[in-house]
């Protein structure tokens, strides 16, 4: 398809002769994902589609009752800007909100905002320097305070301060907010930028009350109490929080969305594991919702069988991942082990990274754990399809690994494990608790050993391995272990932000108290230069290349793609849940409903 096709197409949607289902449909045949046909239609002057909640049945807010949510991963706090695991940016979800949410095909959806901006209402700069946001007028704080322009402002200013070592200072830092009005900011970038919609927008973009969190950013940020007793604008107002355990909601009886939310109560569950948490739902009908069903697809069907429910699969951008440790940890530098000063004993070596990568047999993991659930990668960019890589390949081939180990120098000893300068070759492997993984930890265990690698498994529960807590050693970014491996998903259409994981300025450390996005700590000057420079590049095709070339420098050596993941619930029978794929499972909360 060349551009006069892709015109035509477009022409045709404004026309009326073609629908904007069927554009997306086709767009996503191309490779597109679905978010990012929908903008290309909005810069052609083609109005976002119709808001998905001209689906809601019922006709005044309350009166469902309780809603009951299963989180085997229970959150630890409630604070959107330092929530590194799905689990404590859903949790935020039920309070905080963002000024716009991505539906389930790509659209853009208003939230806190009056409206989208578009070249077609003024509020997109024809030169893609600058967006102007405009907020609904009357939406007030959960303590009745009013929502302002200021809060956007400070929300923008908090998230992108250094010394607040916020995990959404990405998507803030390299853009400026400024008020218009009560109700309207203006940001502006620095150069012409296609992707605007990524401050304010889906799981970054959650707006923190300036009046509360004011005297706490910065150095305080993580003494405001509000990280555990979240005051928000969202459909429930808070009740109670004990972390890694439960949290609870009331309806928020001044809620900005008529005829919402229509439960009285929600109480999201943590703990316990997956399984336990399909059966509460498929088998027994104890909750309503449960989420993250990483379970054997086989399991999944046997539950299925039970009437209670159902398991809903939606593909996005997640991808399960194997990260081996650049830097060491084992030694500690100044009161912090795993410091970017140090190098790993043998991931420092390509050679090495490379034979554990052909000692991970991708296959039979998808073929008898993942079924219908996951595929698998070699790229860590699964979409849109102009952004991943032809240029990788996967393959499972003990003979060529242990032939790469021959040649870093790693020799295997009398007990059949390699040393190298006196040292084994024997590895820390962690992850979270949960069956597929301590599997999937079992199969490249084994295959390691006839390569002469010696690993040791550790699983860690998972409210603690995901926890934000900058004291707790054991978290996935601390990474305190040789090996890890968990999933991460790609929330916005376009790889940039997600590549943000490898660049050498990201890494997690003491100094950011581990907030960082690069959790491998893997640091490469080549990789980094081609990220900025696909940050300036306006040339599509020229930009994509250069994302390509950060996706293969990436997996070459220290980070090991596995399964590209769908994202999997259970759903109780008479559930009415809309969801997204690019979004947080509970970013269209206040929708839910139960039929009667």
């Amino acid at each position: 398809m060349d551009e006069r096709d892709l015109r035509g197409l477009i022409g045709q949607v404004k026309g009326g002769r073609l629908s904007r289902r069927a554009f997306v449909q086709r767009m996503v045949a191309f490779g597109l994902t679905a978010p990012m046909a929908g903008l290309m239609l909005a810069g052609n002057g083609v109005a976002m589609a119709a808001d998905i909640r001209a689906g809601y049945k019922p006709t005044k807010a309350g009166g469902g009752g309780a809603l009951k949510l299963l989180w085997w991963q229970a959150p630890t706090l409630i604070n959107p800007h330092f929530a590194i695991g799905t689990k404590d940016q859903d949790a935020s979800r039920i309070f905080y909100e963002p000024l716009a949410a991505w539906d389930a095909d790509g659209n853009l959806v208003p939230v806190l905002a009056a409206s989208i901006p578009s070249k077609e209402n003024g509020a997109l700069a024809a030169d893609g320097r600058s967006v102007v946001w405009t907020l609904k007028p009357g939406v007030t704080w959960h303590d009745g305070k009013p929502l302002t322009a200021d809060d956007l402002v400070f929300t923008w200013d908090y998230a992108r301060d250094p010394a607040t070592a916020a995990v959404t200072a990405g998507s803030y830092k390299d853009c400026k907010v400024e008020k218009v009005d009560d109700l309207s900011v203006r940001v502006l970038f620095d150069k012409p930028t296609p992707y605007w919609c990524d401050a304010f927008v889906g799981i970054v973009g959650m707006v923190l009350p300036k009046h509360l969190f004011g005297p706490y950013s910065g150095a305080k940020s993580r003494d405001a109490p509000q990280n555990l007793a979240p005051v928000g604008t969202g459909p429930y107002r808070f009740v109670e929080f004990r972390p890694g355990d439960i949290v609870r909601g009331e309806r928020n009886p001044d809620y900005h969305l008529p005829n919402r939310p229509y439960f009285d109560t929600i109480e999201m569950k943590g703990g316990g594991d997956a399984v336990s948490a399909a059966r509460a739902v498929l088998q027994t009908g104890e909750y309503d919702y449960a989420w993250n069903m990483l379970i054997e697809d086989e399991v999944l069907k046997r539950l299925e069988t039970g009437g209670k429910g159902r398991v809903d699969v939606v593909y996005g951008g997640k991808l399960e991942f194997l990260l081996l440790n650049a830097t060491d940890p084992n030694v500690e530098v100044d009161g912090e082990r795993a410091s970017i000063t140090t190098k790993h004993p043998a991931f420092s070596d390509p050679k090495v990274c490379q034979a554990m990568n052909l000692l991970v047999d991708r296959k039979s993991i998808q073929t008898y754990i993942y079924g219908r659930t996951g595929k698998p990668t070699a790229n860590t960019v699964n979409g849109p399809e102009r952004f991943v890589s032809k240029n990788t390949s996967f393959a499972f081939d003990p003979a060529k690994a242990n032939a790469l180990l021959d040649e870093a120098g790693w020799k295997k000893g009398s007990d059949g494990i390699r040393a190298k300068d006196g040292k084994k070759l024997k590895l820390l492997f962690q992850t979270s608790i949960n069956a597929p993984r301590q599997k999937t930890q079992a199969i490249i265990k084994q295959a390691a050993a006839k390569a002469g690698i010696e690993i040791e498994l550790k699983s860690v529960t998972g409210s603690v391995f995901f926890s934000s807590d900058p004291a707790n050693p054991d978290t996935c970014t601390h990474f305190y272990a040789d090996m890890e491996m968990y999933a991460y998903s790609m929330t916005q259409a376009d790889p940039a932000i997600w590549l943000l994981m490898y660049a050498s300025w990201e890494v997690a450390q003491k100094a950011n108290k581990w907030q960082g996005r690069n959790v491998v700590r893997w640091r490469n000057d080549a990789y980094d230069k081609a990220y900025n420079a696909a940050q300036s590049e306006l040339d599509p095709v020229k930009r994509a290349a250069l994302l390509i070339t950060c996706n293969d420098l990436a997996v070459s050596e220290n980070v090991l793609p596995l399964i590209h993941r769908a994202e999997v619930s259970a759903v109780g029978a008479t559930l009415t849940a809309p969801r997204s794929g690019w979004d947080n499972d509970l970013s269209f909360l206040p929708d839910w409903y139960r039929e009667a």
